[in-house]
């Protein structure tokens, strides 16, 4: 498992919780718990990663993936 910052956090505009994976550019996820919008934005990483590899981009490295709750 790649292990990148994941940033949570509620939107009042979206009326759900969102992911951000700020070191990957576009990557994110929504749910209606945290524990989803979690698991959502895991599934968004690796197919984030996948495409990625499939046009040959650069994948970043991860700086240490921390979990922020905002």
């Amino acid at each position: 498992m790649y292990k990148y910052e994941i940033i949570i956090y509620w939107s009042n505009e979206d009326n759900t919780f969102v992911a951000e994976v700020p070191e990957l550019p576009g990557c994110t996820a929504h749910g209606s718990t945290q524990e989803d919008a979690l698991k959502n934005a895991k599934e968004a990483i690796q197919l984030w990663i996948d495409t990625a590899k499939e046009f040959s981009d650069p994948i970043p490295e991860p700086k240490g993936g921390r979990l922020i709750f905002a």
